[in-house]
């Protein structure tokens, strides 16, 4: 659900970098870039107290079952000792997808998930614990080469130190993806 929330969020910042380009308004693209790093900062720092402090509690209104109550606490816990990871994985898909490149971010992620999973939870059969670890490095993973990837890419827009404060285009984004998050914790 948390990472159903942050894509939807993200998909805000989709959104806007698509239609700047296709309205040839590439400047206002590094507000929108520097803004969402910021917020989704925020949204990192606040999802990792809430998922490491009351992992427990989330499993039981997860409803889990209770000999599987220790292990789902274990995942959420170390998930969210990961959140920065899943979150900056979650906005460099949403800046590639907004520039046009869907492939790249399920390529970064593809690799990394089959290559921690099966080696975590196969073979060295590390259950919830493993899964988790492996959705963390996978995510962490998909940020380094996302980052490479855009820091070697020709970007038609630049971004500033002044970008990476709260701006106007954080309304923007956040007033098209808090609908579509909304959207998906009621589904």
């Amino acid at each position: 659900l948390v990472t159903f929330v942050v894509t939807q969020l993200a998909m805000g910042v989709t959104v806007l970098i698509a239609r700047y380009l296709g309205e040839n308004n590439e400047g206002k693209i590094g507000a929108v870039l520097g803004g969402a790093a910021v917020v989704f900062a925020i949204l990192s720092a606040a999802l990792f107290v809430l998922l490491v402090c009351f992992a427990r509690p989330i499993a039981v209104l997860m409803q889990a079952p209770e000999e599987a109550i220790q292990l789902t606490a274990s995942y959420i816990r170390i998930c969210g000792c990961g959140i920065f990871f899943i979150v900056s994985y979650n906005l460099f898909s949403a800046i590639f997808r907004g520039l046009g490149d869907s492939r790249s971010p399920l390529l970064f992620v593809l690799v990394a998930c089959i290559a921690g999973d099966l080696l975590l939870v196969a073979v060295f059969k590390m259950d919830a614990a493993g899964a988790a670890i492996a959705t963390v490095l996978a995510q962490a993973v998909s940020v380094v080469f996302a980052l490479v990837i855009l820091l070697k890419k020709k970007l038609p827009f630049s971004i500033r130190r002044t970008d990476f404060r709260l701006n106007d285009q954080c309304g923007k984004f956040l007033g098209i993806g808090l609908p579509l998050a909304l959207q998906e914790v009621l589904t």
